[in-house]
């Protein structure tokens, strides 16, 4: 049994929101010794389970469920006139629905089949490049976006995906789909047992999370509702569940649609082997990627240079690569409290190669320019070798078009490198010219894999390294304390919740005087009035969205006394917690320390 598998360990926490062991002091680490935790991490997903307390991703029992939800994926495919499957999430798990749903259309597009596959993400498609975290809280919306995506539909097969079973705007959905079960199967997808699913009352709603959960377990006998949710281990940064929740849910959603496809197109029918082979082999691609992990660190260590000279790290990718770029990139705002822009992500013919539901919301904001052309005009003049760009394709992407990019970096700066995936077999001696240009080039060649696309390997180990190379540059500008995120945005019941937390284990104080300290930071008060106090938490995020350094702020605060505008001060001078709480005490000598820092 791994440490986080005891129910003494961190018990009043959820497995998605407690602290990885493997990485306690992954905030200390060198970039090599950061990508070698995070590949421990990531191997935790494919534990056998055996004698374990959760239930396992390769468990029987989950095997078993996506087999019945493969089935009915089969039945869609077979008859899809009327017919629908809908993948929906919030932030990286509506990201990450938008990648699955767009690549198996392409595939159904191959063999001249009807379309099947819609995506719902909260926040519409700003959400696939930007913060929007406010429609996660709100359930009422989530049904209207089902609602809307599936009218006139008679057949509906809804996958909620929400990694900790948390999100209000996937249970609003999901109520929505067991309250018409005469057209919806619904199938939830998420990380945490059943027990663990939120309980707390959503505003404006009869039921909890929980509730949906429950009712849900009831129908499940009967297979008119599925419920996925192994247990993949903590994150490697506390609560990311961009990270293992985000690859697992990758992984899940595509082993299940493959084996659908292969019943309809190959007729092979879905088996429980087929399934764990199929996971498998996944298994095997993320040993491959972490196979390079001197090269990764590489990266880590270029893209942690260029932020902490306050300089950018910029993606230029190709078909679904790119995608994962535009997703990485995404999830540092609010994951980090990283300033837009400092990391960026660019597709190949923007939107016309993403071709998502609203089509080009270029209009909205420079952070939704994602052409390649956008970066040339627009971000490319303002670069230097202090910034870090990196060329994200494969061996069918146009290598002249990738060459020409290349060249165009080189003129303006030197610090630019590749992620490079080809097929066992091909011939790296073409791409010696385009080498040359890198200051390295990570390349990763693949077997034909037996299950599945080779695609979505490619596209695994891009996430993997991406989320490597963005976390990792985060945790050397100083972005995490310990295990945690200590800059997240309170921008949703959520987060708030999760920065309330850890702020009480990292100061020590009670859960009343954390949640205090929290609300005087985001209204920027050193005393709050009654009316601020009483008010429901869907204001005071309201008002967190407005704010930065919102965790950082509070815990200078209880550690060392100070008000609010010193503990800014100090911030302003010193963005590292623990250094910051050393200079406001210095400063300030008659407060004394009241916990270790």
């Amino acid at each position: 049994m791994h440490e986080w598998e005891s129910p003494d360990y961190e018990p009043s926490l959820p497995v998605s929101e407690k602290s990885n062991p493997l990485t306690r002091d992954i905030d200390q680490a060198s970039p090599g010794r950061i990508v070698r935790m995070l590949q421990s991490c990531d191997a935790e997903m494919f534990l056998k389970g055996t004698g374990s307390t959760y239930k396992m991703l390769l468990s029987d029992k989950v095997m078993k469920t996506m087999m019945g939800v493969a089935e009915e994926v089969e039945v869609i495919l077979k008859e899809p006139l009327d017919s629908l499957v809908v993948l929906s999430g919030c932030g990286t798990s509506g990201r990450l629905a938008f990648l699955v749903a767009s690549g198996f259309n392409n595939m159904l597009k191959e063999v001249n089949h009807s379309e099947v596959y819609e995506y719902i993400i909260a926040g519409g498609d700003r959400a696939l490049f930007s913060s929007q975290e406010a429609p996660e809280d709100d359930p009422h919306l989530g049904m209207l976006c089902l609602k809307k995506a599936c009218e006139g539909k008679k057949r509906v097969l809804f996958i909620g995906i929400s990694c900790g079973l948390s999100a209000p705007f996937v249970a609003g959905q999901l109520d929505f789909c067991l309250r018409h079960l005469e057209v919806f199967t619904p199938v939830l997808l998420g990380f945490n047992p059943a027990h663990q699913a939120r309980n707390e009352p959503v505003r404006g709603c009869p039921f909890t999370f929980l509730n949906v959960v429950q009712r849900m377990q009831a129908l499940a006998k009967s297979r008119r509702a599925f419920l996925i949710n192994p247990s993949v281990g903590p994150e490697a940064i506390s609560g990311s569940s961009r990270m293992k929740g985000g690859s697992a849910t990758k992984m899940l959603l595509e082993v299940i649609l493959c084996a659908a496809h292969a019943a309809v197109f190959s007729h092979e029918a879905a088996t429980h082997q087929a399934i764990l082979q199929h996971l498998r082999a996944y298994e095997k691609s993320v040993a491959v990627t972490y196979s390079h992990s001197t090269a990764i660190a590489g990266l880590v260590a270029a893209a942690g240079q260029s932020l902490l000279s306050k300089k950018h790290v910029c993606y230029l990718g190709w078909g679904s690569l790119a995608v994962l770029g535009l997703i990485d990139a995404s999830e540092c705002e609010p994951t980090f409290g990283a300033a837009q822009g400092d990391i960026q992500g660019f597709i190949s013919g923007g939107y016309r190669a993403l071709n998502n539901n609203e089509g080009s919301i270029a209009l909205m904001g420079p952070q939704f320019c994602i052409s390649h052309k956008d970066f040339l005009l627009h971000v490319l003049p303002s670069l230097d070798d202090q910034d870090t760009v990196i060329l994200i394709y494969n061996d069918t992407d146009n290598i002249a078009e990738v060459m020409n990019i290349a060249y165009r970096v080189r003129e303006k700066m030197s610090n630019l490198y590749a992620i490079y995936h080809q097929a066992d077999g091909d011939d790296a001696g073409l791409h010696e010219e385009i080498n040359r240009l890198y200051k390295s080039t990570l390349t990763l060649s693949w077997p034909l894999p037996t299950f599945g696309k080779i695609q979505h390997m490619w596209e695994l180990s891009t996430k993997l390294v991406l989320n490597a190379v963005s976390t990792g540059a985060h945790i050397l500008k100083g972005k995490v304390y310990q295990n945690h995120m200590i800059d997240l945005q309170v921008t949703n019941s959520k987060l708030y919740r999760r920065a309330t937390r850890l702020i009480q284990k990292l100061s020590g104080h009670p859960e009343a005087q954390c949640e205090e300290a929290l609300l005087k930071v985001i209204y920027k008060l050193d005393r709050l009035p009654e009316d601020i106090i009483s008010c429901h938490m869907t204001t005071h995020t309201a008002s967190g969205m407005e704010r930065t350094k919102v965790v950082p702020l509070t815990l200078v605060s209880l550690l060392t006394g100070c008000s609010f505008d010193d503990a800014k001060s100090h911030l302003d001078q010193e963005p590292i917690i623990r250094k910051a709480v050393e200079a406001c005490l210095q400063s300030r000598p008659r407060y004394e320390i009241k916990q270790q820092i």
